[in-house]
């Protein structure tokens, strides 16, 4: 089971939009990114997001170049929720998933399947960028980081 964990693109600035929705370089990139993870051949079963509108728009798009059965919002994904909760949802899962969010939600979570120490950095994420992680016999590892500088 693949678990790919996405920080949402680029927002406007708070002062220019208080709903903070995704800038154009934002957008331009997540469609980037959405494009390479089809052509890489990525398919995932389910996509969820926190709600906020620039992670939203960022699961809508990667949603429509990789077609998932499922789009949601979720609980357990904003930026300071506790990462314990997706932990577990995840051991639970047997379907690769996204999971489209923020930071510093994402840095936690990370760590703490790679680690069991949610305070550990062990990935610098960037917005719009995708870490795939594997769940293999022995547990957590991460099979490869992409973020749109590379696309």
């Amino acid at each position: 089971m693949k678990v790919y964990l996405v920080q949402h693109g680029i927002p406007k600035h708070e002062e220019e939009d208080p709903r903070r929705p995704l800038s154009s370089q934002g957008m331009e990139e997540v469609k980037r990114m959405a494009e390479h993870l089809s052509k890489a051949g990525v398919r995932v079963t389910d996509i969820y997001h926190s709600g906020k509108l620039r992670a939203r728009e960022t699961a809508e798009i990667l949603a429509e170049r990789l077609g998932p059965d499922q789009l949601d919002e979720v609980e357990g994904l904003k930026p300071l929720d506790d990462p314990a909760l997706w932990a577990e949802r995840l051991a639970n899962l047997s379907s690769d998933t996204m999971l489209v969010g923020h930071l510093p939600h994402l840095q936690k979570l990370s760590s703490l399947l790679l680690t069991g120490d949610p305070d550990k950095r062990i990935i610098s994420f960037r917005q719009g960028g995708v870490v795939c992680m594997e769940k293999d016999t022995e547990g957590w590892v991460i099979k490869w980081v992409i973020n749109p500088d590379i696309v």
